[in-house]
């Protein structure tokens, strides 16, 4: 991870490193997080919303949790309405993906 980041960096691209919240457990869920932290890249994202599950509050306040500041969490899937929306933004999601409008 933290050579792709390094190569994309020096590309002036940014990394979204996406992973499938709902088929890890938690404890794997921190040891990604951390190797993503670790690597330097932009973005840690929930999903891809295809795995059968999508975001989570829980998991969006936990991911922050474990990667800090300088890492951002992008929330994907399952994202229908505008409260939970704004719900994932309070745990800490600095963007969304979404495949409807939210109004």
């Amino acid at each position: 991870v933290a050579r792709v980041v390094e190569a994309a960096h020096g590309c002036g691209l940014i990394i979204k490193v996406i992973i499938e919240t709902c088929l890890l457990s938690e404890d794997e869920k921190e040891m990604v997080s951390k190797i993503v932290k670790r690597a330097g890249a932009d973005y840690i994202k929930t999903s891809t919303g295809f795995a059968g599950g999508g975001a989570t509050v829980e998991d969006v306040s936990n991911l922050k949790a474990w990667v800090g500041e300088n890492v951002k969490v992008k929330a994907s899937g399952g994202i229908r309405t505008r409260e939970f929306a704004l719900e994932l933004i309070e745990a800490g999601a600095e963007r969304l993906g979404t495949s409807a409008v939210l109004v």
